[in-house]
Order: structure tokens, then C-alpha cells, then sequence
């Protein structure tokens, strides 16, 4: 072999070896820029991972977080009549205002709640809001009210029939009148109390029928306070409720100026107030009352024992026909006992009157004899009952 063809062939080596390492440095360089961004991706993976879990509730659909509600909801809890709002940054306390009818006042009357009114808006030291909210007319409270008086009224009339019994068994005429004559005056009670109660009835079921009812908003910052680093959540509670108070009270007496009267919204009443807010049309059908009694804010339902239950409804059967069979059984041995005391006193006339058949006519005998036997069982025991009275005289 000669030089030339050595030297050839170790060029062409050498470009080989070049060739095969810039292949290998394009590889590596590929392999690099194409794991760099992955590193980046799995860390932005990770970082909007941990800030989802900060936002979103435990509740997933499909995979995908769900706000929690409170992210809906403008406000976080309720605490001593007050709303608290961001986070604990704001209070809010709010007043529910009762007005007067202005067009019916006088002139000077009008000119005293302007003056009332202006005297307010000079008073004020702190910003308020006015909230003014629509429903439907609720006397579902009133209604119960008035059943209960209704069932009253019922069980106090039958203890008068009751007593009735009584004193016709007892022969008592003077207290059969008095009572008679309660009973008379409870059944008209009871007739106007039924007709009370079905006008009200009649006017709650109609839905046409809206109320206003207007608000007082009063807000407070505990920031205003200062530097509230230093104290407890409950102290921050005490420091806004004092102050929301004392601002509330100062509104309440510029307002009596104004013929206004104000009451401060307890928690159970501002619970109910953002119900109807958050739940406008539910809120008409599927009142709050009716969602407490549910007790779906329980972690489980429980109910009464389905024998304990079938057990009380029989025992309040048995109990309630019993009542009624005592309540026949005396009207009937009343009866009986009226029927055999009729009799005897129908036995002792005709005897009396045989006594005097001889000293009266025989027309007027006999008809005395008739009048006798015809006689019904309240004419005899009218009769007797007179005898008993001209003996006692």
C-alpha cells in the first residue's frame, strides 16, 4: 500500500469520527432542550395544584374542583347579632325600621318627622346603607296562633257540655241555666273564631299580597380601632359588637325623632333575612322555620321507632274513644235514670189523684188521669222539681 492510499484512508476516518461526534452532540443537545421544558411544566403542575387545593372545597366533579360556597356568599359567619364579612376585616349590625303612614299625618305632624329626619342626617358620625326587601305575606305564625285558641275554645266547651251532664243528673236547674247559657255564648265565640281563622287563611294563601320591609344597614372596620393585632378574635367580637351597639342605639333615638320606630336584627332573624335574600323564590314556598325542622344540616336523619309510633297513635284512639263512650254512657244513664224517676213521679200523681176521685167530677178525673199519662219525662220532673222547691219554703 502506498503512502497516498494510507492517507486516504485515514482522512477518511478522521471524518467519521467528526461525523459520528457531531451527531452525537446534535443528540445530546435535542435530548436537553427537549427535558428542560418538562421540568418547568410538572413545576407549574404543582404549583397551580397547591394553589386549587387553596381555593376549592374537598368536593370534586368530574375531576374538577368546586368553589366552596362561601366564595359565593359575601359574608363568612353570624356572631352576636352581627354579620362578619371579609375575612373579619368588616361588621355589620342592621336595624329593622317600622314606619309611619306620612299622608295621613297633619301638617305640623309632617313638618315634626321632617325635622326628626334632617335630625338624623346631621347626627350621623358613620356611613349607613338602606336596604329595602319585598315578600310575600307570611301568616302561617298567626294562623297556628289562632288554631290554638280555636282548640281552646273546643275543650272548654266540652267540659261544659261535660259539666251539663252533670247538673241535669244532680236535678240542678239553677246551674243548668248558667251553664246552658256559657255554652250559648262559647259556641258564638267558636263560630267567630272559625270565621276569623278562615278569612285569615284565605288571605295567606293568596300570593298577590307583598310587604316592604326596610332596613338600617351599620357597618363597622375594626381597623378604626387601631392596632388589632395584638387581641383574640373573641376580643375583636366584643370591640365591634360595643360599637356597632352604642351606633345602633344612636340611630334608634334620632329615628323615635322621626316617629321611626327601630329594633336590632337578632341572629336568628339576620339568618332569616339572608335567607330570603340568597332564596327569593324558594323562600315563598319553603319558608326558614320549615328548613330548620327538616334538620338536613344533620349528619344523619333519624326517626321514631315505626312500633313506638303505631303504639302511640292506638293508645291516643283508645283514650279518645273512651272519652267519647263515658261521655254517651252518662248522657244515657242520665237518660234512663230521668225515664225511671218520670215514671215514679207519673205512679205517685195517679195515686194522689185517686184520692181526690171522689171529691171531683168524673170528666175532670179522667182528665187529670190523661194529662197524667201523657205527661213527658221534663213536665214530670218539672213538677217534682217545683214540689222540692215549696218544701224547702
Amino acid at each position: 500500500m502506498s503512502t497516498i492510499e494510507v492517507l486516504d484512508l485515514i482522512l477518511v476516518i478522521v471524518i467519521l469520527l467528526i461525523l459520528l461526534l457531531t451527531f452525537l452532540t446534535v443528540f445530546i443537545i435535542i435530548k436537553i432542550r427537549n427535558g428542560k421544558p418538562k421540568k418547568q411544566k410538572e413545576r407549574i403542575d404543582v404549583k397551580s395544584t397547591e394553589k386549587k387545593d387553596t381555593t376549592t372545597n374537598l368536593i370534586t366533579r368530574n375531576g374538577v374542583g368546586i368553589d366552596s360556597i362561601y366564595k359565593f356568599m359575601e359574608f363568612d359567619n353570624i356572631v352576636d347579632n352581627m354579620i362578619v364579612r371579609k375575612n373579619g376585616k368588616q361588621y355589620v349590625m342592621i336595624m329593622e325600621c317600622k314606619g309611619v303612614n306620612y299622608d295621613l299625618l297633619s301638617e305640623d305632624e309632617k313638618d315634626a318627622v321632617q325635622m326628626g329626619f334632617i335630625e338624623l342626617l346631621n347626627t350621623l358620625r358613620f356611613p349607613i346603607q338602606l336596604y329595602v326587601q319585598t315578600r310575600t305575606l307570611d301568616l302561617t305564625n298567626t294562623i297556628k296562633k289562632y288554631e290554638k285558641r280555636t282548640d281552646a275554645i273546643k275543650d272548654s266547651l266540652y267540659k261544659l257540655k261535660t259539666d251539663l251532664n252533670d247538673a241535669r243528673y244532680e236535678n240542678d236547674l239553677k246551674k243548668t241555666k248558667e251553664i246552658t247559657e256559657e255554652i250559648n255564648k262559647k259556641e258564638n265565640i267558636l263560630e267567630y273564631a272559625k270565621s276569623i281563622e278562615d278569612y285569615t287563611i284565605g288571605i295567606s294563601s293568596n300570593k298577590n299580597i307583598l310587604q316592604q320591609k326596610m332596613y338600617l344597614i351599620i357597618s363597622y372596620f375594626p381597623s378604626e380601632y387601631g392596632d388589632i393585632s395584638k387581641y383574640s378574635k373573641e376580643e375583636i367580637n366584643d370591640i365591634a359588637f360595643s360599637e356597632l351597639y352604642t351606633r345602633s342605639q344612636a340611630v334608634k333615638r334620632s329615628l323615635l325623632s322621626a316617629e321611626v320606630n327601630g329594633n336590632i336584627l337578632s341572629s336568628e332573624q339576620l339568618v332569616e333575612l339572608l335567607y330570603v335574600a340568597y332564596n327569593k323564590d324558594e323562600s315563598e314556598t319553603y319558608t326558614l322555620s320549615n328548613a330548620l325542622e327538616a334538620d338536613y344540616t344533620r349528619l344523619y336523619s333519624t326517626a321514631v321507632d315505626v312500633m313506638e309510633e303505631k303504639k302511640r297513635k292506638i293508645e291516643e284512639k283508645v283514650n279518645e274513644d273512651a272519652q267519647k263512650l263515658v261521655a254517651k254512657s252518662i248522657i244515657k244513664a242520665d237518660l234512663i235514670s230521668r225515664e225511671e224517676r218520670a215514671k215514679k213521679v207519673k205512679e205517685e200523681a195517679q195515686k194522689i189523684a185517686d184520692e181526690y176521685k171522689n171529691q171531683i167530677s168524673e170528666p175532670l178525673y179522667n182528665e187529670t188521669k190523661r194529662q197524667i199519662a201523657n205527661a213527658t219525662v221534663n213536665e214530670a220532673l218539672n213538677e217534682e222539681e217545683k214540689r222540692r222547691m215549696i218544701k224547702r219554703k
